[in-house]
């Protein structure tokens, strides 16, 4: 079985500097790709704002920060990561990008490395077939925020080996993460449930059962969720979710999954959340104020 010393991360956004986060924190050997040599710096700040952090609040100390940072190299060319032992792709959750950079990947890739995938939401069957390595090909989802948030979804495509399966899971638990099997079916688990609970709750607005305030508000005291809905789809990026009720609606071929229509206007509109300053929330002043 193949022994993971180094990995590579594809994508220096905030899921793919967290993923570089964690790993370097877990003694890894991290090199961080991305397509923009800006956003490879960008990564590099916010791991070192994050990991600061955690030194202020006594969850780490100094010279296991630094330890971590002498980990973390960068990689301006895609063809870096090919040598390391596991790729983690981290970008943009659209199927036709994820697949042309494991092509571009495969070329380069040592004979044992193994591919992840970040993705929410697409299918790891149809994603390993852009490789030369469909049995090495595996899902790996982490959470948002990666620092601080334990789970890791495991899914394998329908060609994904035992041995493959193995070392992920034992990967993944190495950082400290709990770990939960999820089939190949559209958003597996924690998406297939969460993000059509956004979605409603975006009908909700829609139909004009209740403010932006009254929903999120019900279901923080209601439900006692650490986050109202709306809140937490402007958290995730609203093209991210409206990204993942396409694919539901299309892999499952049912009406409960249709985008709310304003959903995607926001979209349409660039109001994205809070990586582009307004969603359900404009986080432009010094607290976010309900758009509608």
């Amino acid at each position: 079985m193949v022994e993971i010393r180094s990995v590579g991360v594809i994508g220096a956004g905030q899921m793919g500097a967290g993923i570089a986060h964690v790993c370097a924190l877990g003694g890894y050997d991290v090199l961080l790709h991305d397509v923009s040599p800006d956003r490879i710096a960008l990564g590099f700040g916010q791991i070192q704002h994050n990991l600061t952090r955690q030194v202020v609040r006594g969850i780490i100390d100094q010279a296991t920060m630094d330890q971590a940072m002498n980990r973390l190299k960068a990689a301006p060319e895609l063809q870096m990561i090919g040598g390391t032992d596991i790729a983690i792709e981290a970008a943009t959750e659209n199927e036709e990008v994820k697949k042309s950079i494991f092509k571009a990947l495969t070329p380069h890739l040592g004979a044992n490395t193994i591919l992840a995938s970040n993705t929410s939401s697409i299918s790891i069957t149809r994603l390993a077939s852009a490789s030369d390595r469909p049995e090495r090909f595996i899902g790996l989802h982490f959470m948002n925020p990666v620092p601080l948030m334990k789970l890791v979804e495991i899914i394998r495509g329908i060609a994904t080996d035992a041995p493959t399966y193995e070392i992920a899971v034992n990967f993944a638990k190495s950082l400290g993460k709990t770990t939960a099997n999820a089939e190949d079916f559209p958003a597996f688990i924690v998406n297939r449930v969460l993000v059509p609970m956004i979605n409603e709750a975006i009908y909700t607005l829609y139909e004009g059962v209740g403010t932006v305030d009254a929903i999120d508000t019900a279901l923080k005291l209601g439900a006692n969720h650490p986050m109202g809905p709306l809140e937490l789809g402007d958290f995730i990026g609203l093209d991210t979710v409206l990204s993942i009720m396409n694919v539901l609606h299309e892999g499952l071929a049912d009406s409960k999954y249709r985008p709310c229509p304003l959903l995607v206007k926001y979209v349409e509109a660039g109001w994205l959340g809070r990586k582009s300053g307004r969603g359900f929330y404009d986080y432009r002043g010094e607290t976010p104020v309900p758009t509608r």
